[in-house]
Parts: structure tokens; C-alpha cells; sequence
């Protein structure tokens, strides 16, 4: 893709906006402030980009840095740096519920654009990350907060600043823009092969748009009412669902608190379907000394934490259900109610093209069919999608616990077989030698029911805490990581991430440390006290626009810090503070002082936003304490 990296800075008195070529080099910086008018020549600039067919690169620029821009382009002859200020800060005062308001669509685009905070799904609020997050995330020399608040009249020494910290941001975004370039090819692909454009969209959205494209292809007008004039979702709106009505009729069970479970599922009604979250809560039951926990989401259940070996007559075998929830609609011909049985033959026939175009030669197709059979099964809860019909949902889910179950079961029913954990789509159990055939027997009866296919995996040992927080090591020596023993980013392996950009990337040595503990023998404290990689020490923490961050000295006294700031526990520093308004109760009792919350108590800190002023004296007592809490509860201490 031709492209150039951007981004903007607009102040009542000072407008900037730089633009880096990520191949060459080349930078461009235009202004128009109280000092210089640089309007025409950053108009040539865009007519050149426009006749070349570049596109702009930002990060959050289709929701604010392009609509300054397409604005001051449609406002080029009279546009002062005041008039950018008060359309800037329109559109960030803009309620979140009407954000695309001031989006300007494809068509409407002068160059087209790029953003990464779209293609990251940053803009899903479970996922939102901010490029300052990011900076920490990448590991960029400097993590820079803006210098001056919004609104400030800036001089010419802070205008200069100004331009310095925005180019510290493209020097982000070009990063982010060269960690993504997988995720940007595949769009590229799609949007060339489809004529329809992916560029933008997140994995979630490209997966749904593919399947949405397939029916509307299958089925004209199945996902989208135009008899009005206007392109009005279908979507399946229940009142209730009665859950025996869905159950599979070949579920069935031998042991009482099994069948216990199932009845009380026939039992159930839910009265509101527009809100699952927690519909089933505090479900579940023990068989042979395990805990099956049932869920609206899924199964999970686990041995106490423990390690678990394999020795010479066992084996440790993982069990999972190949593309399960996708698959058990196809099987069991379930589908949104407004989508009829043809949704069926659809989602199967992408799961069969999926088989078709292995990962390997096909990586971008593969990801493709991968990205709709699951984005489609997990919108069929969203109310502003096509897909909408909870009643799906619940039958996938439900269902999909209670055959698990059923598996379960019939493996356990032999005593020399142990459960050690069950979780959404499989479980793995410890079984004698000998006995393994038991297990092949049982999975052959259970696939030849359900019509569905089973995977196996081997384990040397297990380190579990819970059913998602563990260290499995396979026979061949790899590691399977889960939850708070995950250490493996993006930036090192994007294939096999663990710890994913929107999450925190703090102190990773820790679970480094503890799994060259648990998994080598190595010494935690050794191990820390000689790693020699300093950003695996770093931690970072961020507070909102309406809270600050201070470190308090030995005097006392506070000292304001960036909201978004990256540090070391060391020996010797700051005490941490996030200064956070007072709650509704405080201030109807009349308490309007800021409150004052620890971070990291106990301990000092030493900023390294600037990775020139790193401390001498990290404190690693505070690396290995952190370590041994992983460690303790699988081997005890």
C-alpha cells in the first residue's frame, strides 16, 4: 500500500500536522498559526497524494485527525488556526453514542485512510487503548504526554514543543503501522478480491461482513430490509425462551447430579433476553470430586492448583472439539431464526473452504473463514447485528456444555481416569496406559453422536493455578501459556501471541521468571537478578483526564507526573499516587478533596518514561515477591 504515516495537533492558536513516507524516510511538517500559514503548500501536498493514489496512516484518524482535515480542506481560502481549534474540539466533546456523526465516509474522502485504532478494534471499549498505551507496549525509547493542556495560547518555544511531541507520535504510529503489516495485507487482499473495502475493518467485523456478503449473495434481503427506502437490519427480537424447547433431545446423563443439571436447565425461562450476562449464575455440580461450573458463556472447572506429571504409565491428554460452537450449528442445523436453514449451508460451506486453504499456503484466506465462523457466532448476542437471535446463542452455548458433559461422563465412568480441567470447547483428563483405549472408544461414540470431531494433545506436565491460568508443556517440550503465566507479545511473535496490544505488557519477567522456575528449576531470584532485558522490569499505569498521577518524594511533597507513565520499583524514588475526584457519596457529605489511591503500595518507583533516566537500583524484591505468588499455590511455599 502507498502510504504515508500522520498525525495532527490543533491549539487556539497553532494548528500542525505531519506526515512521514514509512519506506523513505521523508517528512513533512505544515502549520498555520500566529508565526506562518503553510495552507497551500499542505493543499498541494494532499492533490499530490490524491493524483498518486497514496493513503494517510494515523491512529484514531477516521474519528478525529481526517475530519479536521477534510474540514479545513473544504475550508482552505478562510480557515484560521481558531476555527480548526473550535471544529477539533466539536468533535471530541461529540457524546460517544453519536461519534460517528462526524465521521467523513469512503466516498466522501479525499485521501483515502488508514487507521489502526479501527484495524486493532482499539474502538471496542473492552479492547480501548490509546497510542500513549501503545508507546508502552512497543517499547519506545520515549513515552511522551502532551506538553501543554488543550486551550493553552502557545509561544514560540512551546510551539516548537508542540511539533517535537507530535512527531514522537508518528514515530509511534509508524511503529504500530510496521507491527500491523500482516493485518493490513490481508485487507489489502480482501478488498481487492471483493471489491468491497476491509481496510479498515477489525477481525470481528471483516469475518461478519464476509458471511453477511455470502448470504446476502444466497439469500437477497435475508440480513437487511430495504422496502423502505432505507437498509434496516433483520434481526430475531424474542420476548422469551424457554430453554427445554432447545435442548438437544440426545442429551442424556447416568450420574444424578448430571441429570440434576439438566433438569434444572429444562426448567429454565428467560424472561429477558436482551441481556444474558449472568443469566445462569452459580450453576453447578460435582462428579467424582470435580466442579463442573456452568455458564450462558461456557463450561469451566479445574483441580486445585498443582502441578501434575505424567510418568511412565500415563498420559496427560488434551481433548477438544475441532471449531466446536461453529460446527455445532452446522450439525445440528441451528441458525438465527430471519436467516433460515440456508444460514447452515453457508456457515458450512465457509468451514469447508477454511479446510481447503490451510494456514500455511493460504494464511490470508485461512484467517478469513476462520474470522466469519466465529464473528458470527458471537454476534448472534449483539442487538445491532444482523445476526441478532439469542435463542441461537443460548442453543449453542447450553447445548454445547451439556454434550461436554456428556463426554466427561462417559470418560470418568472408568475410576483410574482422572479430570483435570474443562473449559468452553474440550478437557483434559490423566489417564493410566491401557486405559487410553477407554478414552479412544468413548471419543469414537461421542463424534459418532454428536457428528462432531475431536482433537487430542499430549502432556509431559502441567502447572495449573485455574482453568485459565496454567503452564501445560507438551511431550516435544513447547509451552502452552494461559492467563497470568502468558509473556509471549505481538512484537515477538504475532502468530502466537499471548499478551495481545490492548492488554497490559507490565513486568514481564515476572511470569518469565516463574516459568523458568516451574518448567527448568531455575532459581526465581537468579533468574531475575541476572535478566538483562530492562523493559521486562518496566510496568506502566494511566489515569483519566479527570485524575492525575503524583509521586510523593522522602520530603512529602508531590511531584505531577505524566497520566500515562512508564516506571521501575526501585530501591530508592517516589511513592505512587493516582488523584482521583471524590465519589457522588463524598460530595453529598460535603468532602470535595481529591482522593489520594496507592499504586503499587509498600514500594518506591522510578519513572523511565525516557529510556535515558533508568535507575540503577531496581528493587528486586518486589520482581521475585510478585513471582513466588504465581508459583506458591501450584507447589506450595
Amino acid at each position: 500500500m502507498k502510504t504515508w504515516i500522520y498525525d495532527i495537533e490543533t491549539y487556539p492558536n497553532i494548528f500542525s500536522a505531519g506526515f512521514l513516507h514509512p519506506e523513505t524516510g521523508e517528512r513533512c511538517t505544515f502549520e498555520i498559526s500566529w508565526r506562518k500559514n503553510q495552507i497551500e503548500q499542505m493543499m498541494s501536498f494532499f492533490a499530490s497524494l490524491r493524483l498518486e493514489d497514496y493513503s494517510l496512516c494515523g491512529f484514531n484518524n477516521v474519528g478525529f485527525d481526517y475530519p479536521v482535515l477534510h474540514y479545513i480542506i473544504q475550508n482552505q481560502e478562510h480557515v484560521t488556526a481558531l476555527d480548526i481549534y473550535y471544529k477539533a474540539m466539536a468533535i471530541i466533546n461529540t457524546p460517544w453514542n453519536s461519534r460517528f456523526n462526524n465521521v467523513i465516509w469512503d466516498n466522501d474522502q479525499y485521501v483515502p485512510q488508514v487507521d489502526l485504532f479501527l484495524i486493532h478494534h482499539f474502538d471496542n471499549k473492552a479492547k480501548l487503548t490509546s497510542l500513549k498505551v501503545m508507546e508502552f507496549n512497543m517499547r519506545m525509547d520515549s513515552i511522551e504526554d502532551l506538553p501543554y493542556p488543550p486551550g493553552t495560547l502557545l509561544n514560540w518555544k512551546q510551539s516548537d514543543e508542540l511539533i517535537s511531541y507530535m512527531w514522537n507520535d508518528i514515530k509511534a504510529t509508524d511503529m504500530l503501522y510496521k507491527e500491523s503489516a500482516t493485518q493490513i495485507a490481508l485487507r489489502e487482499e480482501l478488498t481487492q478480491k471483493y471489491d468491497k473495502s476491509f481496510i479498515n475493518a477489525n477481525d470481528t467485523k471483516i469475518g461478519k461482513d464476509y458471511m453477511i456478503m455470502k448470504l446476502e449473495d444466497n439469500l437477497p434481503g435475508s440480513c437487511y430490509d430495504r422496502s423502505t427506502g432505507k437498509r434496516e437490519k433483520r434481526q430475531t427480537k424474542r420476548d422469551r425462551i424457554d430453554v427445554n424447547n432447545i435442548l438437544f433431545p440426545y442429551i442424556q446423563f447416568q450420574h444424578p447430579e448430571f441429570q440434576r443439571i439438566h433438569s434444572w436447565f429444562q426448567q429454565q425461562v428467560v424472561n429477558d433476553p436482551t441481556d444474558l450476562k449472568g443469566v445462569f449464575k452459580d450453576v453447578n455440580c460435582i462428579v467424582n470430586n470435580f466442579q463442573f461450573d456452568f455458564g450462558a458463556g461456557g463450561i469451566h472447572g479445574s483441580v486445585s492448583p498443582q502441578m501434575v506429571t505424567k510418568h511412565d504409565s500415563e498420559t496427560i491428554l488434551d481433548i477438544d472439539v475441532k471449531s466446536y460452537y461453529p460446527n455445532l450449528a452446522i450439525k445440528n442445523k441451528l441458525y438465527p431464526e430471519h436467516l433460515s436453514k440456508q444460514f447452515c449451508e453457508i456457515y458450512e460451506d465457509i468451514y469447508k473452504q477454511r479446510q481447503e486453504h490451510p494456514k500455511d499456503t493460504h494464511p490470508h484466506e485461512n484467517q478469513m473463514f476462520k474470522l466469519a465462523l466465529n464473528g458470527t457466532y458471537g454476534d448472534s448476542n449483539n442487538k445491532y447485528s444482523v445476526f441478532y437471535d439469542p435463542q441461537y446463542t443460548l442453543s449453542i452455548t447450553i447445548n454445547g456444555q451439556l454434550l461436554l458433559c456428556m463426554l466427561a461422563e462417559a470418560i470418568t465412568a472408568n475410576h483410574q481416569i482422572e479430570m483435570l480441567q474443562i473449559n468452553t470447547d474440550g478437557l483434559t483428563i490423566k489417564c493410566p496406559y491401557g486405559h487410553d483405549v477407554w478414552v479412544k472408544r468413548i471419543c469414537h461414540w461421542w463424534e459418532h453422536l454428536t457428528k462432531l470431531t475431536l482433537e487430542y494433545g499430549e502432556y509431559k506436565r502441567m502447572f495449573i493455578r485455574d482453568c485459565n491460568n496454567y503452564i501445560a508443556e507438551k511431550l516435544d517440550g513447547k509451552l502452552k501459556r494461559k492467563g497470568a503465566y502468558c509473556h509471549e507479545t505481538p512484537r515477538e511473535n504475532p502468530s502466537t501471541q499471548e499478551v495481545p496490544w490492548h492488554k497490559d505488557h507490565s513486568a514481564l519477567v515476572i511470569p518469565k521468571a516463574v516459568e523458568a522456575h516451574l518448567v527448568r528449576g531455575e532459581d526465581i531470584r537468579t533468574f531475575i537478578e541476572n535478566h538483562d532485558d530492562m523493559y521486562d522490569f518496566m510496568l506502566r499505569t494511566k489515569v483519566p483526564r479527570s485524575s492525575s498521577l503524583v509521586g510523593v518524594d522522602y520530603e512529602g511533597k508531590d511531584h505531577t507526573l505524566q497520566n500515562v507513565s512508564r516506571y521501575i520499583v526501585s530501591v530508592m524514588g517516589y511513592d505512587l499516587i493516582k488523584l482521583m475526584p471524590p465519589t457522588k457519596t463524598m460530595l453529598s457529605a460535603g468532602k470535595t478533596e481529591m482522593r489520594r489511591i496507592g499504586i503499587n503500595t509498600g514500594w518506591k518507583i522510578s519513572i523511565c518514561n525516557d529510556i535515558n533516566n533508568l535507575p540503577d537500583d531496581i528493587e528486586y524484591d518486589y520482581y521475585v515477591q510478585e513471582a513466588e505468588k504465581l508459583v506458591n499455590p501450584i507447589i506450595g511455599g
